[in-house]
């Protein structure tokens, strides 16, 4: 780390009209490796209805974005510095630009409630000829060949326009750039400056945030989730709009199923959650399963299973004081997703139903689910079929359903809710490591092969840089290429948060493979 040193400056009058008062000033600053005094630095822009909530509410949702991001960002710089602001929040980082530039905006990213956010270089105010030099340093690598045009925000009391600082900027880059001239109405880059009292920003990357409201500023929520494409994807999109969402398990398809839907929970939850304090339960179904099978009608079965399923949920709400419940449903998808089914399967609950994709197309539920990577998860998802009507309503009569379920013995459903594993979310990790026995090393075996279950996004964005081999293997793709790997090698597997990594280890030594072990290096 560079030592920050204090120095006495003499700011200079500007030939161009920026006439800065000629007196001392004291300026507290880091050098950086070139000699120019900069400090890694972020400005978050919030969502836009966050900025027209009455005063009260508004600081209720900044303070919880503030909070958000100061627990996701420690995870990357514990020193992480967060400074509100009406509109934006400037967060400073002592980190090596090089180094921790990327691993902020990615984590940034994942914050639901920012509209977008600048990847800023911070400088102290100079005079014109100092902007061009900071600004220089930034965009000349990208605009030979290329229009630009220089777009400046002020803020604060200044002997000078905007508009001076775009035309003089301008034209020093047009002068000792290699580019294509400037185009003020459609330029291939946008040269952005922001100035604010005695302070320079100089835009390096503009990125766009998730929107939403930041999670845990909304009541919270229960979201039944199978794993698959929809139920994954509704989860994701209540997160993304503030609501703390805990999450529903109904086991219909063994130990396999269940260690599946926890993975993508998890996944979830680590890469969107900002550390909220959520639920995982997981209700075994068999039985009621069994007891449809034994005592419905075939055509009705589907539509009963789903309200089974809410009853269920309603009394896990009730427990956990949460007032509505989250389906993947979306109209005419399926046999049961008619308007007349889903009004007669919400009869079986007082609490409200959300359906995030009602009106959504599978391709766009798909779309989502790569987007938010959470589409290997349910390709790789293991099917369960044990209920499929040869001939399903779609016009359920509640008359006819409730003739059937005359059948049932609720008592099923209450001792499935009695016999439901309601746990932290962020201790699965460790209840599959227990399980499974497997070991945990900080640094690699001799010998032994690293493979990285990462996304290969993540992966290429930060590569493992080790001196061991390394194996790129995405967790959707390791159980089907295991087989070939030489079983006499020992495999270390590694992912970003070793939580992952944790689960895939425990899978496959439950599988019969005594040679995986865990590699998490020690930060």
């Amino acid at each position: 780390m560079v030592r920050a040193r204090t120095i006495s400056v003499r700011l200079p009058q500007s030939p161009n009209g920026f006439r800065t008062p000629l007196k001392e000033r004291l300026i507290i600053c880091a050098p950086s490796r070139d000699g120019v005094m900069a400090a890694l630095k972020f400005i978050v822009k919030f969502f836009p209805e966050i900025t027209i909530k009455s005063k009260p509410v508004r600081r209720q949702f900044v303070s919880q974005l503030a909070n958000n991001l100061r627990t996701v960002l420690k995870r990357v710089d514990p020193n992480i510095k967060v400074q509100k602001d009406w509109d934006k929040l400037v967060l400073t980082s002592e980190l090596d630009p090089a180094q921790g530039r990327s691993q902020l905006a990615d984590a940034i990213g994942r914050v639901p409630g920012i509209s977008w956010y600048l990847d800023v270089l911070d400088y102290p105010l100079g005079d014109f000829d100092d902007i061009l030099q900071h600004t220089r340093r930034v965009y000349e690598p990208r605009l030979p060949g290329k229009t630009f045009a220089v777009r400046c925000k002020r803020a604060g009391r200044h002997e000078f326009r905007s508009i001076d600082v775009e035309r003089y900027v301008g034209g020093g880059l047009n002068q000792h750039c290699d580019s294509a001239g400037v185009n003020l109405s459609t330029p291939d880059i946008t040269v952005a400056l922001e100035i604010r009292d005695d302070r320079l920003y100089v835009v390096n990357e503009r990125h766009k945030g998730l929107g939403g409201f930041p999670i845990g500023s909304l009541d919270p929520v229960l979201s039944l989730i199978s794993g698959g494409f929809d139920s994954t994807v509704s989860s994701y999109l209540t997160m993304k709009r503030g609501l703390r969402t805990h999450f529903c398990f109904f086991n219909l398809g063994g130990r396999d199923h269940e260690i599946g839907v926890k993975e993508v929970a998890l996944y979830l939850w680590l890469k969107y959650g900002c550390g909220q304090r959520v639920r995982f339960v997981s209700v075994p179904f068999a039985e009621v399963v069994a007891e449809l099978l034994n005592e419905i009608d075939d055509s009705q079965m589907g539509v009963i299973l789903k309200r089974m399923m809410l009853r269920a949920a309603t009394q896990i709400a009730d427990q956990l004081s949460v007032d509505a419940l989250v389906t993947g449903e979306s109209v005419a998808q399926v046999s049961s997703q008619t308007l007349r089914n889903l009004a007669v399967i919400d009869a079986a609950t007082d609490k409200l139903v959300l359906r995030p994709l009602i009106t959504s197309d599978k391709e766009d539920i798909i779309r989502l689910a790569a987007q938010i990577g959470t589409e290997q998860f349910a390709a790789a998802m293991p099917e369960y079929c044990g209920i499929i009507s040869v001939n399903p309503t779609t016009r359920a009569r509640p008359e006819r359903i409730a003739g059937e379920e005359a059948h049932f013995d609720f008592g099923i459903i209450d001792r499935a809710v009695a016999a439901a594993v309601v746990q932290n979310i962020d201790e699965i990790a460790e209840e599959e490591l227990c399980r499974s026995e497997v070991e945990v090393l900080g640094v690699p075996l001799t010998g032994a092969v690293i493979i990285d279950i990462r996304h290969p996004n993540e992966a290429k964005q930060l590569p493992l840089k080790i001196h061991a081999e390394v194996l790129t293997i995405p967790f959707y793709e390791l159980h089907s290429r295991m087989q070939a790997l030489d079983r006499g090698l020992t495999y270390m597997l590694y992912c970003e948060q070793g939580v992952m990594s944790k689960l895939q280890a425990g899978h496959l030594v439950a599988s019969g493979y005594g040679n995986i072990k865990v590699y998490r290096p020690q930060a």
